[in-house]
């Protein structure tokens, strides 16, 4: 416990992994990895700064003395330059040749992207997990009849497994979202204070070759292919709005399929997850509520939110930088980041143990089957010599009429109620013959085949799991 807040996202939600990437030693050692990357690059075309300068740098890039820095932020008031400072100390020697010819997002920006894509990388995986237990679970309940719902109610007939590709497919999406922003991050580079790379002109006497291999140099050591083309002092806030909505886009596909989750639980034909001794309630104890599902939603909501961060910083940049989008970033983007963690590590837990009732699913299609089958039994009646539009009145009829008797607490006796019209031309057992619901699922076997067929290479090598998570 601790007398200082703590976000539930640092303290319960996110992996080990995500919270490590974005802690101040990830983020200070990454400047730190960056400033040996520019005087490396400027000791190989031709500046004053040596080998030596270069080796030091390279020793010092986790040993940050945050005490140091502290106390001498309070002093000057920026965080960069006391960083500097702070490195400085560490590697003497090359203390005067730090950070020359930068400014401030050389680290601050370049940094950032480098975080953002390694967290991207990391979702992706995660997300491949969860796609990789729909697809086991789908493929296991894909011939299996259950009730179809449109407007939540009563619809026709689909199976189990092929409503979990319903999940899969809006997956696949934040997939492929994902892919787009991973692969359009760029480096911003080192490109001065307003981006015209003044300073380097000047470092470099004119030589702007130098300039391009600098920065190509410094892309490479990141793993980047190259820099944005043009920009300011900072890189294109758009990134970002691209980056949260691709985050957005999952807690969209997650709050629907934990939604659907919380709806089928209430039916007991599904349900989440449930450990040996788990407590459901605090005053009622028979209770198994969803509530892994429900957290799911509720992280869901509050990514989305934070999501719309990233455009109204995006929108309100002036000309070549303003400092307005520094303190909501610090907040919502790393906080995006954990928050997406917390819900991709909720939904693979969730359908890894997802459990099918499956008498329930079948006592639910015996019940609404009759009615679902009636233009079978409708076709099969005038194949046998009846007239249509009777045999659509007479199935009118008995249909409101066994309604009416269920919405009373009676059990649905539409097939005797046919079965006793002479003009239906039908007896009870030649209904119930028709009321197969394996003839009511239409190509869901087939459509779930051909839907994993596609899905699965993108899942060779992946094993399914659940995330170790605090209930």
């Amino acid at each position: 416990m601790t007398s200082k807040y703590e976000s539930p996202l640092s303290s319960r939600y996110a992996s080990e992994y995500m919270l490590s990437l974005f802690s101040s030693d990830t983020r200070y050692s990454t400047w730190r990895r960056l400033w040996v990357s520019l005087a490396k690059a400027e000791h190989a075309l031709g500046l004053p700064v040596t080998e030596g300068q270069v080796a030091e740098l390279e020793a010092h890039t986790t040993d940050i003395d945050y005490a140091c820095v502290a106390a001498r932020e309070k002093e000057v008031r920026h965080d960069v330059m006391a960083h500097v400072y702070a490195y400085g100390q560490a590697a003497p020697s090359a203390a005067g040749i730090i950070h020359l010819g930068a400014t401030s997002c050389f680290v601050t920006d370049n940094a950032d992207l480098i975080i953002y894509r390694d967290a991207l990388r990391y979702l992706r995986a995660e997300l491949l997990v969860v796609l990789e237990n729909l697809s086991k679970f789908a493929e296991k309940y894909k011939e299996m009849p259950t009730l179809g719902y449109t407007h939540y109610q009563p619809a026709q007939l689909v199976t189990v497994g092929k409503r979990a590709t319903l999940w899969m497919q809006d997956f696949l999406s934040d997939l492929n979202e994902i892919d787009f922003a991973i692969e359009n991050i760029k480096l911003l580079g080192c490109r001065g204070t307003t981006g015209t790379e003044a300073s380097f002109v000047e470092l470099f006497e004119g030589d702007t070759a130098k300039i391009d291999e600098m920065n190509r140099m410094i892309c490479k050591d990141f793993g980047f292919d190259e820099c944005f083309d043009v920009a300011g002092q900072t890189y294109p806030r758009k990134v970002d709005s691209r980056i949260l909505n691709a985050l957005s886009s999952i807690a969209q596909s997650a709050y629907r399929m934990a939604n659907d989750i919380r709806l089928l639980q209430h039916d007991r034909q599904v349900e989440e997850p449930f450990e040996k001794n788990q407590i459901g309630s605090s005053a009622m104890a028979y209770k198994r509520n969803p509530m892994r599902s429900e957290r799911i939603c509720s992280l869901a909501r509050y990514l989305m939110t934070d999501a719309m961060n990233a455009p109204m910083t995006a929108s309100t940049q002036w000309l070549e930088r303003t400092l307005d989008d520094s303190a909501n970033r610090r907040i919502s983007m790393p906080e995006g980041f954990l928050c997406a963690d917390a819900v991709i590590r909720l939904c693979q837990n969730v359908t890894d143990g997802l459990h099918v009732n499956e008498k329930i699913v079948e006592k639910t299609v015996k019940e609404y089957l009759p009615f679902i089958a009636t233009e079978n039994l409708m076709m099969e009646a005038v194949k046998r010599g009846g007239d249509r539009q009777e045999i659509h009145e007479i199935i009118r009829k008995c249909s409101m009429e066994a309604t009416a008797k269920m919405k009373n607490g009676e059990e649905c006796d539409l097939t005797a109620r046919l079965a006793a019209e002479p003009t239906f031309g039908m007896s009870e057992a030649e209904i119930n013959a028709l009321l197969e619901p394996s003839k009511y699922i239409g190509r869901c076997p087939e459509q779930v085949e051909a839907f994993l067929a596609k899905v699965k290479p993108l899942l060779e090598g992946v094993d399914g799991s659940s995330a170790e998570i605090n209930l």
